[in-house]
């Protein structure tokens, strides 16, 4: 028997949850359908993230998209919170990006651009990076660049409460796999999932790839190629050998290593850290498995080197997660130019979670009105790639 929905959504983690929070809050009547395959979220790449919120961007429509998501990110509990569910918790102890001569003069370019746009950033120097942070090793360090209105939450209280307010608002969540999408005059016309050994057939004007590492694959069954790639990256929980005194920001070394605290929660939890390193040997690959041996090998010195005190954390936790990753780092969103009815919201490029609350107001504008005032995103339009017009941003991590 065939469904009947208005929107389809195609991934069921936090950019699909919030595009259907925003749907049903702006005020989209029908059925709104979210799809997820895997509902225990086990490979979603927002469950497996870092959780990192910024406005430190160098790109009129990345800062335009981080201004609206923090903004939101800081009524985001009282909005989104059922009776006594924990709280995702954003807490803005900013981004600190440490200079030494390797990157100095690209962040003195950086900070420039960042005031040029209105980003909420500041110039320190090393005595007042000494003062926030009077463990840290500054010996090699020029000045740092703090954004006080950064953080970051808990990223599986983040989907999870997304994910409970579309659901409370009255977005309807089915476990499923895209296997396939038909087209009536060149337009999206309907949509079957499959799963579990059934398969639902749903009659739908819109289907929206909210797909993350994934999203290529869902492309191709409307016969379009989409420059998404699964990258692995890879986390490291710590804990830390006593409560610490004072609160880390998200420190940013140069070498790409970065680690930002991890709050106890009941009262006597030990405090944690979570720690970071891009790998700029990962190639394209959707595997989840982690390498604990890596934290010994190559970030513990780092981290013990700029940290000393760091030095004897006890690794409890390493798991890998994935980027969706496009030639230039940023996301594609909007309807594709060759199938109508098919609305992108992909290749966050490891900004998924950051970026989702923008996202979900974009693209739910799209739907309903065909134009997105609130956030522009249409420098973010997956043609770019054929016409040049590449998104260049110089704080990418």
């Amino acid at each position: 028997m065939t469904e009947h929905a208005d929107v389809v959504i195609v991934g069921g983690g936090v950019v699909g949850s919030s595009i259907a929070y925003h749907l049903r809050c702006d005020g989209l009547a029908g059925r709104v359908v979210v799809a997820e395959r895997d509902p225990t979220y086990a490979r979603a790449s927002s469950n497996l993230a870092m959780g990192g919120i910024r406005q430190q961007f160098t790109t009129p429509a990345n800062v335009r998209m981080a201004r609206y998501s923090v903004a939101f990110y800081l009524g985001f509990d009282e909005r989104m919170r059922l009776g006594e569910e924990s709280p995702a918790w954003f807490r803005q102890r900013g981004y600190l990006f440490l200079a030494t001569a390797d990157n100095a003069a690209q962040l003195e370019r950086r900070f420039a651009r960042q005031r040029e746009l209105g980003v909420s950033a500041e110039r320190w120097d090393v005595a007042r990076v000494q003062a926030a942070l009077p463990d840290l090793v500054v010996d090699d360090v020029l000045f740092a660049i703090f954004g006080p209105s950064d953080g970051y939450a808990n990223p599986k209280r983040v989907l999870a409460l997304f994910r409970a307010g579309a659901d409370r608002h009255g977005a309807e969540f089915v476990t499923g796999e895209a296997t396939a999408i038909e087209r009536s005059g060149g337009r999206v016309s309907a949509i079957t999932l499959g799963g579990g050994g059934t398969s639902r057939r749903i009659e739908t004007p819109v289907v929206v790839n909210a797909a993350g590492a994934w999203a290529a694959e869902v492309a191709r069954l409307v016969d379009v190629e989409l420059p998404v790639r699964p990258v692995p990256q890879q986390l490291f929980r710590c804990r830390l050998p006593h409560r610490w005194p004072y609160r880390f920001p998200m420190v940013i070394d140069p070498d790409g290593m970065h680690w930002r605290h991890d709050d106890p929660v009941a009262p006597g939890d030990p405090d944690r850290i979570v720690v970071g390193r891009a790998d700029p040997g990962a190639g394209e690959s959707d595997s989840l498995d982690a390498d604990p041996a890596r934290w010994r090998r190559e970030v513990q010195p780092i981290l013990a080197r700029r940290m000393p005190a760091l030095a004897t954390a006890e690794l409890e936790a390493t798991w890998a997660g994935l980027y969706e990753m496009t030639p230039d780092h940023n996301a594609v969103i909007g309807e594709h130019p060759a199938v109508p009815g098919f609305y992108l919201a992909n290749g966050f490029s490891g900004h998924g979670l950051m970026m989702a609350p923008a996202t979900g107001k974009a693209v739910a504008d799209l739907i309903r009105l065909g134009r997105s005032d609130t956030v522009d995103v249409s420098p973010f339009r997956v043609d770019r790639f054929e016409r040049g017009e590449l998104i260049l941003d110089d704080a990418m991590l």
